[in-house]
């Protein structure tokens, strides 16, 4: 692997995106539902305000790159960070959507991102859309099947109609990872449209009918 492919790469970046929305996704799992819509919206208007007032203040700004350099893109130093966004979204979520579609998609967003974006640096040969590739995408997909496949035999959910299910959760998570909204930022976006689709497919699947995740 060339140097230029290990720094596109962005490992620690890839590596700290995944342990962060596993440990929001686990917290979640296990607080109740009001404190966990209280702590995301606590968080969320934190990250907006700093991002705010570093954009404002070089000094903070300074002290921000050099103490998060690692995990920003170039970018970040002068816009707010993809962190903020993707706790905009979350926050979004946790306040709309059902429980157990939410840890589905904080699943989801924890391994669909990273994974799409590491398999597309290394092997993306066939663009679809952007710099998104068809092998990121289905890196994407196999990875949202196996959590889905985990998920809904975990805890007893549509396991009549297991297979299509899963294969359908899949699309929705490689989709919700490759499309973009205007310019609205992905990791927005990817967290609201999987949770949109999602409930969806639980409404049509009949996984709606009782709470997965005790409130």
């Amino acid at each position: 692997m060339s140097f230029r492919e290990r720094n596109d790469i962005h490992l620690a970046r890839r590596i700290w995106h995944f342990l962060g929305v596993l440990f929001i996704a686990a917290l979640y799992y296990f607080m109740a539902p009001r404190n966990a819509a209280l702590l995301a919206i606590l968080c969320s208007g934190f990250m907006i305000s700093f991002d705010s007032a570093r954009l404002f203040s070089k000094r903070l700004n300074r002290f921000f790159t050099w103490l998060f350099g690692p995990f920003l893109r170039e970018s970040e130093r002068r816009k707010p960070t993809a962190s903020t966004a993707m706790m905009a979204g979350i926050t979004l979520i946790i306040l709309v959507f059902p429980r157990d579609v939410v840890l589905l998609t904080l699943l989801f967003f924890s391994v669909a991102d990273p994974l799409a974006s590491f398999f597309g640096i290394l092997y993306g040969k066939d663009k679809l859309i952007g710099n998104k590739s068809l092998q990121g995408s289905a890196a994407a997909f196999v990875a949202c099947f196996l959590v889905a496949l985990a998920f809904y035999s975990g805890f007893g959910l549509m396991t009549e109609r297991l297979f299509i299910v899963c294969l359908l959760s899949a699309l929705i998570g490689a989709a919700s990872e490759l499309m973009p909204v205007g310019r609205l930022d992905d990791n927005f976006v990817f967290p609201v449209m999987a949770a949109t689709l999602l409930t969806g497919l639980f409404y049509v699947f009949g996984g709606l009918n009782g709470p997965i995740i005790a409130s």
